[in-house]
């Protein structure tokens, strides 16, 4: 029987990283859906979110991705559990992604053409509270899509370990040592829920004057760019003057989504510090804030008859 690992060992920083985090995130949601005026809005943008096809097919199509990924070969010389980390982060983050955009346009860009909206805000609600409500249950939607590919994701990690030793003829590896390649991830998952969370915030400000065409392709290269902009400036790789001031600019303004990549810690097989959880999550907030106050200033004046 494998013995329990020493209460110092990364295997609990790892899951207590993970509660610290996403338990207080959680919570909160709770706290304003069932507590606040706004919570009304949140609730039933994530019940409709939650119903609409979209859902269904992302949570499908990203189910089989998983499933294949863990079975095809890499051709990675042993290190295939380490693609399969990379190849499960990058679909749960698209699939996220793409639902966060989706339901964003259908939910505030269609109410507002459809003049539901207007109904809406006939209410005892201001604009504030049904950009707000909007957010938070977009939020609470790509939530529940993420936690049930997650709880998927770190099966496969499970199964994967064992998998490959029994492929290469290997012993199976204990239970222990295949749960800590499972929650060696789990901080990476933070990250994830991060990147979604500022790109959401992006996205809903949008919505409010623009149509969904426009706000898929706008947060595609918003994603983009957020990914490469930093990493060019800090290599030097630009030698203009004017190119390079753009492009500071630009990384200033666009959020760097870097920050939250974990791809190096997984390549490394290094857990991530809880110091850097900490500034990434501040940054979110704060860029979150600024993107939805944009979104305040965009949809004051908004016509809405």
């Amino acid at each position: 029987m494998d013995s329990l690992p020493p209460l110092s060992s990364p295997f609990y920083y790892a899951v207590w990283t993970w509660i610290g985090f996403m338990g207080p995130i959680m919570i909160g949601m709770i706290v304003f859906s069932y507590f606040t005026q706004a919570g009304n809005i949140a609730r039933a943008t994530t019940k409709e979110a939650v119903r609409q096809p979209v859902f269904l097919l992302l949570m499908f199509l990203s189910s089989i991705l998983l499933l294949l990924n863990t079975y095809v070969p890499f051709f990675t010389l042993g290190e295939d559990v380490k693609m399969l980390k990379d190849c499960g982060l990058m679909t749960i983050l698209v699939a996220s992604l793409l639902l966060a955009v989706w339901t964003s346009s259908t939910s505030i860009a269609g109410e507002i053409e459809g003049k539901t909206a207007m109904t809406l805000l006939s209410k005892p609600i201001t604009r504030r509270q049904f950009v707000v409500g909007k957010y938070v249950g977009i939020l609470q939607a790509v939530l529940i899509l993420m936690v049930v590919l997650k709880a998927l994701f770190l099966l496969l990690i499970y199964y994967k370990v064992g998998y490959d030793a029994k492929e290469s003829s290997k012993d199976i590896p204990e239970m222990l040592f295949r749960l800590i390649e499972v929650v060696h991830i789990l901080p990476g998952l933070v990250l994830l829920f991060l990147e979604v969370a500022v790109l959401t915030a992006i996205s809903v400000a949008i919505s409010t004057r623009l149509p969904m065409i426009v706000n898929i392709v706008s947060c595609f290269a918003i994603f983009v760019i957020g990914h490469l902009t930093a990493i060019l400036v800090q290599s030097g790789v630009l030698k203009l003057e004017f190119v390079e001031f753009m492009a500071r600019l630009i990384a200033t303004v666009l959020p760097s989504l870097e920050a939250f990549n974990m791809q190096a810690a997984v390549a490394t097989g290094r857990l991530v510090p809880a110091w850097y959880l900490l500034m990434a999550t501040v940054y979110c907030a704060a860029y979150c804030g600024a993107a939805i106050l944009t979104a305040f200033i965009l949809f004051e004046d908004r016509d809405l008859a």
